[in-house]
């Protein structure tokens, strides 16, 4: 009975190892047909990459759980220069963490291991929405670890001298028709304009057109106002 049973499962795997049936599709897709799909990666150079396990810190339950494993790296864009970390699981290719690397941030030994570093970010983007994490990463070794340490803290220092070429942000020249009013430096323009113009309109007849009060830098007239 013992040996029925085994030349019958033996014939069963046999014909499902010779069952390979094929069909052809129903609609076959071309170039054309293929959607190209945005990563933002495409004007990204790879400054790192190195194969490692990501965690985060639930504050909820107070514990660590892991978002995956996959390849991290730290990207560079090709026209600001500026790096972020950027980080993939396996397969799905699903964004695990996306953040600007900043000065605040610092790499700390993870507790009882020479090969996971822990820091703290305020705005990950893996979500899609700015969001404070706690995150914690684990290297395969000590040696990929420190790799890993030496290359974010120099991200670190290019972001920084970026910050201070480009300089503080310069300040947006209001119209008149913006709710803020309009520039000091677009008021003085402006009165001196006018005031030309009614220099030149001045009558032939020796009658007299006072003009507008002068503006000062700050925007206002130096004359003051009026107490009449």
């Amino acid at each position: 009975m013992g040996d029925c049973l085994e030349r019958s499962a033996d014939t069963l795997s046999t014909q499902e190892e010779e069952h390979d049936p094929h069909y052809e599709p129903v609609i076959r897709l071309t170039d054309k047909d293929q959607v190209e799909v945005k990563t933002h990666e495409e004007d990204e150079e790879v400054r790192f990459k190195m194969r490692a396990k990501l965690f985060r810190f639930d504050t909820a339950a107070s514990e660590w759980k892991e978002r995956g494993t996959g390849d991290v790296r730290l990207l560079a864009h090709k026209a600001t220069g500026k790096i972020r970390l950027v980080m993939r699981r396996d397969k799905t290719y699903k964004v695990c963490a996306n953040h600007a690397i900043t000065g605040e941030m610092n790499l700390q030994p993870n507790i009882g291991s020479d090969r996971s570093w822990v820091w703290k970010t305020l705005a990950d983007m893996s979500e899609g929405s700015p969001s404070a994490e706690t995150l914690a990463i684990r290297f395969a070794n000590s040696d990929n670890a420190l790799q890993f340490k030496q290359d974010f803290e120099e991200a670190q220092k290019v972001n920084k001298e970026i910050s201070e070429q480009s300089g503080p942000p310069e300040t947006v020249q209001t119209s008149s028709t913006d709710p803020a009013g309009p520039s000091a430096s677009t008021a003085k323009e402006a009165t001196d304009i006018e005031n030309e113009k009614r220099e030149k309109a001045k009558p032939d007849d020796g009658a007299t057109t006072e003009p507008v009060a002068k503006a000062s830098e700050d925007g206002e007239p130096k004359d003051g106002p009026s107490t009449a």
